[in-house]
């Protein structure tokens, strides 16, 4: 059928009805739940034919391929990833003879899912190979002659506008039917609401918006209001799961049954659904009960409860900043010291040694966030307390390891509402190193990412996915350097990005090589055109011992002590501590030209290590 034939059909007065599920039908037919469904148009295609079969003999006006994981990253845990354009090609073949088999008028829609990996910002493939692979399945679709093409089951809004993008590149003569999947508080995983989820569809270019998935039919219903609301000219699409899944005898079931379905198939044309159907649980019985309601003229819609429309604000002005944002304002050298939580509870002795650290000069206390990844008392707990009972300002280290998104931002705001106002956003020490080998270690963002959204979106007063949060927050926000690197290129390209992001400043490695650092800077003037502006707080840890010297240049990666300097070190046998302090001093004045601040990370907790370095700079620093 042609482009004009699908979209002059779904405009007309009554809903087009598509298929249900696909993989629970799979799965009564003896399929594990956690197979490779796209793998059976070759391997099983019977299976899939007769489903096909089912569904339009129940009355659906579309089905959908069985390719909804037909991507090159999903078939490869199959080591079929060169394999997409036959798996692709033998699901549109069996979409197709089913309909000629049963001899109705029937829309095929070409099933693209999510890729199963993160793309950037958020993970590590880039945005160009998540379209390249959108590309590939959604090209080999339209080669099949399918009628339309379906996204289904976003939780990524960036990740469906790449699939958006390709799909326009690809198949421009197909309409696109784009459906974002909710979290139970009807916002996506990544916190957007369905009006936004409306908007930026549209404006990305989809035919028909929708929301699939999610829960049953009721929270599908104040989703579809919502985005109707939004965009009330669009045409939209509502196929939800057969309630909330439950484990019964160890399958999996849903607990919605067809009539209840019926009802809502009438509930979602009322609110300006173009196209329904079902997802997850869904079978031919739901969609023959959904059928006989849509075709029933004198069936009365059932009562709907009609959302009030809500406005939303970015809030107001923006809270105070920080007392080192300040500082680095006005030029001022800044010296901070590393003072890593206590394993108890007891914070007395960490206490005193802040309170000699500020009279000694320092300026502000970072403190880490379970370093070695070993476990510690909360980072927040630490620099709250040396903020209101020594009358110092701190920075929070902020790992993004082990968190999720949502996780993020909530201990952000909870950060600032403690009074936190300076961050150093990093990657954190892998679990595997620590106390908790087997703790979970993954992760949505890089720290890179995370310093825009810190900087671009809370810092203005709204979430990740562009809601309210009230007031604004003011960080002040630091990112990770490494002037020693290797590969001098890649960690400046790395560099760029954190600054294009919104980083404030930046915490190095230790440095012992001063030269090897210039050059580091001029390559990065070099590169850009311009020297760096960003204010750097060098890392100097005063070497205690030669034992820890050999330790750090043997054992800790991005760290190399020059010859001459271990040397010195077991040359002055048993004070080499003293000696450590001189050469952190030195370290620092020979580079004083180029760095903005001097961030300390004296070993082993020994913080008289740090106020003696302070003292060698001399309290004009």
């Amino acid at each position: 059928m042609s482009q004009g034939a699908f979209l002059s059909r779904i405009k007309s007065k009554k809903p087009l009805l598509a298929d249900g599920a696909m993989g629970t039908l799979l799965h009564t037919r003896g399929i594990p739940i956690d197979a490779a469904f796209d793998e059976l148009n070759l391997t099983r295609p019977e299976l899939v034919l007769d489903i096909h079969r089912a569904y339009i003999e129940a009355g659906a006006d579309l089905i959908e391929t069985n390719t909804f994981g037909a991507n090159r990253f999903k078939l490869a845990e199959q080591g079929l990833e060169l394999r997409v354009k036959d798996v692709v090609s033998a699901g549109v073949a069996l979409a197709k003879r089913a309909v000629a088999e049963t001899e109705r008028e029937v829309f095929i829609a070409g099933s693209v899912g999510p890729l199963g990996v993160s793309i950037q910002p958020y993970g590590r493939i880039k945005a160009e190979d998540a379209r390249a692979a959108f590309a590939e399945q959604i090209g080999a679709l339209a080669e099949g002659g399918v009628d339309l093409i379906i996204l289904e089951t976003f939780t990524n809004l960036h990740e469906i506008q790449e699939a958006l993008a390709a799909a326009r590149e690809v198949a421009p003569q197909l309409p696109i039917v784009a459906e974002m999947t909710f979290t139970p508080d009807d916002r996506t995983i990544m916190g957007y609401l369905p009006g936004r989820v409306a908007h930026e569809l549209k404006e990305a270019g989809a035919d028909v918006i929708g929301v699939n998935c999610s829960g049953g039919p009721a929270q599908i219903a104040r989703i579809l209001q919502a985005m109707h609301q939004a965009e009330p000219d669009a045409l939209f699409s509502a196929m939800p799961n057969a309630g909330l899944p439950e484990n019964v005898h160890g399958r999996t079931m849903y607990p919605a049954g067809g009539d209840y379905f019926a009802d809502y198939a009438l509930t979602f044309g009322a609110l300006g659904a173009n196209i329904v159907g079902g997802c997850c649980g869904t079978t031919p019985e739901h969609i023959a009960a959904m059928r006989l309601a849509l075709d029933d003229v004198g069936r009365p819609v059932p009562p709907i409860t009609f959302l009030e429309e809500v406005e939303e604000t970015n809030g107001d002005s923006s809270p105070y900043q920080s007392e080192l944002a300040d500082k680095l304002a006005r030029g001022k050298f800044i010296i901070g010291v590393e003072m890593s939580p206590p394993r108890s509870h007891s914070l007395g002795p960490l206490l005193t040694s802040a309170e000699m650290l500020r009279n000694s000069g320092a300026d502000v206390i970072n403190v880490p966030d379970s370093p070695t990844a070993r476990m510690r008392m909360s980072p927040w707990a630490v620099c709250n307390l040396i903020q209101t009972r020594v009358g110092m300002e701190s920075i929070l280290h902020f790992p993004t390891r082990g968190r999720n998104l949502l996780r993020i931002q909530g201990d952000l705001l909870g950060a600032h509402a403690m009074g936190l106002r300076n961050l150093f956003v990093c990657m954190g020490d892998p679990t595997k190193i620590g106390d908790y080998p087997d703790a979970m270690d993954n992760y949505d963002i890089s720290p890179s990412a995370l310093i825009q959204v810190i900087k671009q979106r809370l810092n203005r007063g709204i979430d990740q996915a562009g809601n309210a949060i009230g007031l604004p927050t003011s960080f002040t926000i630091g990112c990770a350097l490494n002037m020693g690197a290797q590969n001098s290129d890649k960690e400046i390209d790395l560099l760029i990005r954190k600054l294009d992001n919104g980083a404030d400043f930046a915490l190095s490695q230790p440095v012992f090589e001063p030269e090897r650092a210039r050059q580091f800077l001029r390559r990065y003037a070099e590169i850009r055109g311009e020297p760096l502006h960003l204010p750097i707080l060098m890392g100097v840890m005063p070497l205690y011992s030669l034992r820890h010297a050999q330790f750090l240049h043997n054992e800790i990666p991005g760290i190399d002590i020059p010859p001459d300097i271990l040397k010195r070190i077991e040359n002055a046998g048993e004070d080499a501590d003293r000696e450590g302090v001189t050469i952190a001093s030195e370290l620092i004045q020979q580079m004083r030209d180029v760095i903005h601040g001097t961030y300390i990370i004296p070993p082993f907790g020994k913080y008289d290590l740090a106020a003696q370095v302070i003292d060698a700079m001399g309290v004009s620093a």
